[in-house]
């Protein structure tokens, strides 16, 4: 169990995919979670599946709806009285081009995957720093580092992250919090099934790239054990982890190859 054992750690997009795979994973070592998404009655199936479900509390949360962070982290810290971790994972993907997307489209990604993790931070993070003690993570993605066809509202929103949490890392870095990047590559997950098209609808479709990759069970496992290590960033998935480290340094190569792949 070692280092997540006793830790009280808030999860959000706890219902499903790699959120879901962290609250089993985090559980098995011994944490005691606050599980968040929009709906309960999924949340209450994860948490039953947990080990020692019964220590675990489940906070119905909408990222697009950032006012209601405050009383939900109110809620935590009065069963709780601290977070140690907070798991910022909840978020929505993309699939549209720039020219046909609808502006309210790239808001909503932005409300959700932008404002809503920023909000639920803010509300969390006073009571870190009373204590000196406490650890931020965002489950971000290799859309921070770079962009692909398709993905423009998704990849914004993943950059504003890295440079947030950037910002947030060095403030904070002699009061006792810190702050940690997991960047996902391909996880096979339904985020590219639910993820919005140009026109709001849902894309409803696995993805070749997607359907083919890494576990959430295999991912949770590394993204934990990066988690306890205290990194600063991680990237975490398959060859396309290569693609987001070397676009800085052949960003004419990426340039050109990145305009063949096939984005789904």
């Amino acid at each position: 169990m070692g280092y997540f054992n006793g830790k009280v750690i808030w999860i959000t997009g706890a219902s499903s995919g790699i959120g879901e795979a962290l609250a089993l994973e985090l559980a098995a070592r011994g944490a005691n979670l606050v599980l968040s998404a929009r709906r309960e009655t999924l949340l209450e199936r994860v948490r039953e599946r947990c080990e020692r479900a019964k220590d675990h509390m489940v906070v119905p949360l909408d990222l697009s709806a950032p006012e209601t962070a405050a009383a939900a982290t109110a809620e935590v810290l009065a069963r709780h009285g601290r977070i140690d971790i907070l798991i910022n994972n909840g978020g929505i993907s993309q699939r549209g081009t720039v020219a046909d997307t609808e502006l309210d489209v790239d808001r909503r990604i932005m409300e959700v995957n932008y404002l809503g993790t920023v909000a639920l931070t803010k509300a969390a993070l006073p009571s870190m720093l009373e204590r000196g003690a406490g650890q931020i993570v965002v489950v971000s993605s290799l859309m921070g580092s770079i962009g692909t066809p398709l993905r423009s509202a998704y990849a914004a929103s993943k950059h504003a992250l890295h440079g947030f949490f950037d910002c947030l890392r060095a403030e904070v870095h002699d009061q006792g919090v810190h702050v940690c990047v997991i960047s996902p590559g391909y996880v096979r997950t339904e985020i590219t099934k639910n993820a919005l098209t140009a026109d709001g609808s849902t894309y409803d479709d696995m993805g070749d790239a997607q359907s083919k990759a890494m576990s959430p069970e295999v991912f949770a496992r590394r993204c934990a054990d990066a988690i306890a290590s205290d990194v600063r960033r991680k990237m975490i998935g398959g060859p396309e982890v290569w693609a987001a480290r070397l676009a800085p340094f052949f960003p004419g190569v990426y340039d050109f190859l990145i305009r063949r792949v096939k984005s789904t």
